[in-house]
């Protein structure tokens, strides 16, 4: 099975592709651009959803859903995020079709049937939302608003990647109202926080928070915070983002509110996602050339069984042990597969969940049962050891716990590896060209400066990060004073 995925040091990208592929994640679709999320890459996905979910409604948030499209008005209304999101917009101009007349069996746009206002399918939700909340809102009582959905949304890329950039993907917004700017700011870092929480604790994916810069900010944002992760190739990726909208969107959608002393006020905001480009992310940063490596957290299957035997008789009586083996799992929330299916061979099957990523195999057969014990595999490091069935049970909950520990330590030493320093430009340059990762590195500040650097090496600064120490020195491309580092990458 391993000899049909490229490795990592041949091709890097088609490795990335050989995993999604054949893992069974997702496949590619009749419109170009966009994926088919199979239905293994899909119970990934609601695993990572149902996680985060909790976690918005444990810190008070409520979900609802918004239409797909947006009145092009109402998109163009907050200026700088309908000039940031404009050339990925996909239009909705026509509401029907009808017969060609001039092409027997082939369909025509009916002329007759154009929008008296052309619609934006939403690339994010800021206008239709900031609209709506102008009908919810005229008191400090009506605050805050803290408000997610779980949606679609299309940017038209034209360069894309399964999972890490799609013309639609999956994704969750949440778009909050407060009385105060305070009261905004504090929710913009809780919601980073849940992020950050969210992808070492259950991805086993370290990241390091950051603010970005004012050229990489969010379209429309006084602030926009961000983790980033770094990939096995060196490149980082921007895992999620919280952002500080201000009063922009309030302003632009005339949303006010009467405060405690009935004086009126502009709402203030903030909006915040992650989306399924977090797959690709979990992808990249864990597997290896034989395939998938999934966090047992959110692992669709945590625990795979595959019987061994020659005989019906045989058979049966791992079947029974087997069954009452399952059930103890499931009564402690383990995700368990028994593959008894006679379609394949054990050793095809071995490779089937090496490459699916599956942390833990049993192996039991005729022998087996007889010496009372089971032959384990973990996926992160291949190591097998026979374990009595006795003490199963507690085993299997304890190795997954190992197993999603040694993953986020083996990441965490990779991405700490590959943080460097450097003072000139001509280490920057060699840095990322060879060591790659994260250029730890002093900037002078100016978007003019940033943009050169980055139209020079195709590296960007990924974000300043949070607590950053303040450091005198000089930017690295002009020599100017710069008052601390900052963290630079090429990036997915």
């Amino acid at each position: 099975m391993s000899k049909e995925i490229t490795s990592r040091q041949q091709d890097y990208s088609q490795w990335y592709n050989d995993l999604i592929l054949k893992g069974g994640l997702a496949d590619y679709s009749a419109v170009r651009g966009c994926m088919v999320i199979k239905p293994y890459g899909f119970a990934l996905w609601e695993n990572m959803r149902d996680v985060l979910d909790k976690m918005f409604k444990d810190t008070g948030h409520v979900n609802a859903y918004f239409p797909l499209f947006v009145p092009k008005s109402l998109f163009e209304a907050e200026e700088k995020n309908a000039e940031g999101f404009a050339k990925e917009c996909a239009i909705v101009t026509h509401y029907r079709l009808k017969a060609d007349p001039n092409n027997k069996g082939k369909l025509m746009v009916d002329p007759e049937a154009k929008l008296e206002e052309e619609l934006v399918v939403r690339p994010t939700s800021e206008a239709i939302i900031w609209n709506t909340y102008k009908g919810w809102i005229q008191s400090y009582r009506d605050l805050p608003i803290l408000v997610n959905q779980w949606a679609n949304v299309v940017r038209w890329e034209m360069r894309t990647r399964l999972f890490l950039r799609t013309a639609e993907f999956l994704w969750q917004e949440g778009h909050t109202a407060h009385s105060t700017k305070e009261e905004a700011i504090i929710e913009t870092e809780k919601m980073l926080d849940v992020y950050a929480d969210f992808v070492e604790n259950w991805m086993a994916l370290p990241v390091i928070k950051g603010i970005k810069t004012a050229n990489e900010r969010f379209a429309g944002a006084e602030e926009t915070y961000c983790i980033e992760a770094l990939m096995q190739d060196g490149k980082a990726l921007q895992a999620g983002t919280s952002h500080f909208l201000g009063q922009n969107f309030a302003k632009a959608f005339d949303v006010k509110f009467s405060d405690k002393n009935n004086k009126l006020e502009y709402v203030w905001a903030t909006s915040w996602g992650v989306s399924t480009r977090l797959i690709g992310g979990l992808v990249m940063a864990h597997s290896d050339d034989d395939g998938l490596i999934l966090p047992p957290k959110i692992a669709p299957i945590q625990v795979v069984i595959v019987p061994i035997y020659k005989t019906e008789n045989e058979k049966a009586l791992i079947d029974e042990k087997v069954n009452t083996l399952v059930n103890q799992l499931k009564v402690n929330n383990i995700r368990v597969k028994y593959d008894d299916n006679d379609n394949a061979r054990p050793g095809w099957k071995f490779a089937e969940y090496e490459m699916k990523g599956v942390p833990i195999r049993l192996a039991i057969g005729a022998r087996d049962l007889a010496n009372n014990v089971v032959e384990i595999a973990r996926r992160d490091t291949k190591e097998k050891q026979s374990v009595s069935m006795d003490e199963l049970n507690i085993y299997i909950q304890n190795l997954l716990a190992t197993i999603q520990e040694n993953m986020f330590n083996k990441a965490k030493n990779f991405r700490d590896e590959h943080i460097t320093n450097v003072n000139t430009w001509d280490e920057f340059i060699t840095t990322l060209d060879n060591t790659t990762g994260f250029v730890n590195a002093h900037w002078d500040g100016t978007p003019e400066t940033e943009e050169k650097i980055k139209e020079l090496s195709k590296a960007t600064i990924r974000c300043i990060p949070l607590n950053n120490k303040e450091e005198a020195g000089n930017c690295i491309l002009t020599g100017k004073p710069s008052k601390q580092r900052v963290l630079f990458a090429r990036a997915y």
